[in-house]
């Protein structure tokens, strides 16, 4: 051990350190508890990748399209830069933005039972459902399809009951106006889980809805702004760049208490150099002008950290998320997030790049999820998606939810004393003899992990099933929970009432006006 090192390669987890006024002027919090740590890099790179981030800013900076975001900057001291709309962040207002933003956060469950605090006090991370899918693979049928407002409920109803699922994205539907589709898909999603929302808006004529659902479901304003049961991601326009809607979304937001998750989504070869560490520069640089913002204008705000990567396939100019590259910058985002920045941090834990729930898929996934959960990341997004973010799967969720318990189970610390060493009994065992009778072994065997789908059967067992796989196991319990869809978190008749109005009065302001912004 190496010590003062924050180097999780070399020790496991990141100690704090107390770091002065300058760019790097903010202090790390201790973590609540110790987590195998894995990381591609050294202190060296971790400063020189935090060091060019705020140059980057600062030197050069991001373009936004928010007139009352750029006064509010301006006044702040940020400098016009050599573009139009185009402004320069100065070191100290990006530094002190970043040592105002809470290092903890909450998203509410409409029951406490429910709710997620971040960081853990375990050390350990939660999970999401994946949101921008348009197709859906049928759980009972497996055939392909556009995702709808059925499946949105079906999801739900998935959701709901995976006990790794900390909270549900909405996703995108078809057979409602496109214009308005992230609307009616919160709305129904919304009314279909007791877990956590995470919203998507779509345009900024749609936030203002999107956040008066989240008001209705909550109960009104003060009680969404004391607990909110919804968090909203903001996202970058790669490179550099802020669009109306996504900086009015952190205006809003947070104006109503909701958490932001700060999202960056550069493809290498694309929106990002293709090497991993221009990806990860770029990331960071995004997420950190994103947490200025949000302290320009709405100061306080909690902010998550959400580095999403990419790669793009320079053969095809297909994007990829489970690619070697991607993994590796994806670790190193999270790296820097979480022990270079202290933020709460969240990114893609689950997803493939193939179109269907097949050995590829899980290949890929268990190899995303272990990766950035020894990493360090909070929040593992992306459950139940394939085709790299573009298909949902309620089977392939249920299998994602089988990783998540294993990787729990593994990231948990062994105690290394006297008594887990049973060096009594080890140093005094009988020739031919055995651990079955042990008092140690009766007390272990309880804290097993014990799998939920995943098979351990032998060879005479699995021939009497019919051979029956995992897949069948997970199809079954998908199918299960849709069927017997819980109760509990589902809105009553005077909120369902209020939401569905809300849905119509978009549809017709949104649709028939051209994007007017009055509400009901």
């Amino acid at each position: 051990m190496e010590n003062g090192s924050t180097n999780p390669r070399r020790r496991g987890r990141n100690t704090p350190r107390q770091i002065n006024k300058s760019a790097d002027a903010f202090t790390l919090p201790a973590e609540p508890a110790i987590r195998p740590g894995f990381g591609f890099l050294d202190d060296a790179s971790l400063d020189k990748l935090k060091r060019r981030s705020f140059d980057l800013l600062a030197d050069y900076g991001v373009v936004v399209i928010h007139p009352e975001a750029i006064a509010a900057l301006t006044k702040a001291g940020a400098k016009p830069g050599n573009d139009s709309d185009r402004l320069r962040l100065p070191r100290e207002l990006v530094s002190e933005a970043l040592e105002a933003t809470p290092k903890s956060v909450s998203l509410y469950g409409k029951t406490p039972d429910r709710s997620i605090h971040l960081p853990r006090t375990d050390g350990g991370f939660i999970m999401r459902t994946g949101t921008g899918a348009h197709g859906y693979i049928d759980p009972e049928t497996t055939v392909y399809r556009n995702l709808d407002l059925k499946a949105v409920t079906e999801i739900g109803a998935v959701a709901s009951g995976l006990d790794q699922i900390g909270f549900v994205a909405h996703p995108f539907v078809a057979g409602v106006p496109e214009i308005t589709a992230d609307i009616h898909s919160l709305g129904t999603m919304i009314r279909h889980t007791g877990k956590h929302c995470w919203v998507q808006p779509y345009s900024k004529e749609n936030i203002e809805f999107l956040m008066k659902i989240a008001v209705v479901a909550a109960g009104g304003e003060k009680a969404l702004c004391e607990r909110p049961l919804a968090s909203c991601i903001t996202c970058s326009f790669s490179p550099l760049e802020f669009k109306h809607m996504d900086t009015e979304v952190i205006l809003q937001a947070g104006r109503h208490g909701l958490p932001l998750h700060a999202c960056s989504l550069p493809s290498a070869g694309g929106t990002a150099p293709l090497s991993t560490a221009g990806m990860v520069l770029m990331a960071a640089a995004e997420i950190l002008a994103m947490i200025t913002i949000a302290h320009v204008l709405v100061p306080g705000t909690p902010v998550i950290a959400t580095p999403l990567m990419f790669s793009l396939d320079m053969r095809t100019g297909s994007a990829l998320q489970s690619s070697p590259e991607t993994l590796q910058a994806a670790s190193m985002a999270v790296q820097l997030m979480k022990h270079g920045f202290g933020l709460p941090t969240h990114t893609y834990g689950s997803g493939s790049d193939t179109p269907d729930v097949d050995m590829q898929s899980m290949a890929e996934r268990a190899m995303l999820a272990q990766t950035v959960v020894t990493s360090g990341a909070d929040i593992l997004g992306g459950i139940g998606q394939l085709e790299c973010a573009t298909v949902f799967s309620p089977v392939q969720a249920v299998l994602d939810n089988e990783i998540g318990a294993m990787l729990r189970k593994f990231i948990e610390v062994s105690e290394v004393s006297e008594a887990s060493l049973n060096w009594e009994e080890v140093s005094s065992i009988r020739t031919g003899g055995h651990f079955l009778d042990s008092t140690h072994t009766l007390a272990q065997c309880r804290i097993q992990h014990q799998p939920d789908v995943f098979l351990r059967q032998g060879r005479d067992d699995y021939e009497a099933a019919n051979r029956r796989t995992a897949f069948e196991q997970a199809r079954d319990k998908a199918l299960t929970l849709i069927k017997n869809a819980p109760e509990e978190g589902l809105l009553d008749a005077d909120k369902t009432r209020e939401i569905n109005a809300i849905i119509k009065a978009a549809d017709r302001l949104i649709l028939n006006k051209g994007g007017a912004t009055e509400v009901i």
